[in-house]
């Protein structure tokens, strides 16, 4: 399969980009102005991931599969179609929006996680919707924390790494990094239309 124009101009520009970074990062005169150079590094990876959104459509119009996909990319078939592909809504059969509308999306999660493990639920509840204000009882949190104990031990703090913050059907899902004593976790926070927590789960770092 030839390329096509986009990716072409992509795949173009992203290696006069890297050029260029790399002439400014090796020059042996002067030091180089480093925050221009974070700045042409920040240009060259979002180019990078433009060009690489393209060549696993192309992969997918090819017949490769979705698992060939994820296994190339150290990642589940699952978490591959999360971040490329495209779902189709079976309700209007339109392709689904995965476009992030909460700006403050992983700011607001960290809080909530940070009340939730720490028993502030008082503080935690008004960012629940009707459903999950019914449900998730003082009852329901200690028992879950009480097993995620018994897995990995004691919770040491926040792991390494930013929230991951996308877009899945009509929520937006934040998954931010856990440290226990015995092991990683994540906790994973669901926000719903209206921006009010719809879920709230802890998880094994592998979970799709």
């Amino acid at each position: 399969m030839t390329d096509s124009p986009s990716l072409t101009a992509l795949s173009a520009l992203l290696a006069e980009h890297a050029s260029v970074l790399a002439a400014a990062v090796g020059s042996p005169l002067t030091p180089p102005a480093y925050l221009d150079l974070v700045r042409r590094a920040q240009d060259v990876d979002a180019l990078a991931d433009q060009v690489l959104k393209l060549c696993v459509q192309q992969c997918r119009d090819a017949g490769h599969t979705w698992q060939e996909i994820g296994d190339l990319l150290g990642v589940t078939r699952q978490a591959a179609f999360q971040r490329f592909g495209k779902p189709i809504d079976p309700r209007t059969g339109a392709p689904m929006d995965k476009t992030v509308h909460m700006a403050d999306a992983a700011e607001r999660a960290l809080r909530i996680v940070t009340d939730i493990l720490e028993g502030r639920m008082d503080e935690a509840r008004p960012s629940f919707n009707a459903d999950v204000l019914a449900a998730f009882t003082d009852k329901v949190r200690g028992d879950a924390l009480a097993s995620v104990a018994g897995l990995v031990g004691a919770f040491e703090g926040f792991g390494r790494g930013e929230p991951f913050v996308r877009r899945i059907g009509d929520h937006t899902v934040v998954d931010i990094p856990l440290s226990y004593e015995a092991g990683d976790m994540k906790a994973r926070v669901a926000f719903d239309e209206d921006e009010k927590v719809a879920g709230f789960f802890i998880l094994p770092p592998e979970t799709p």
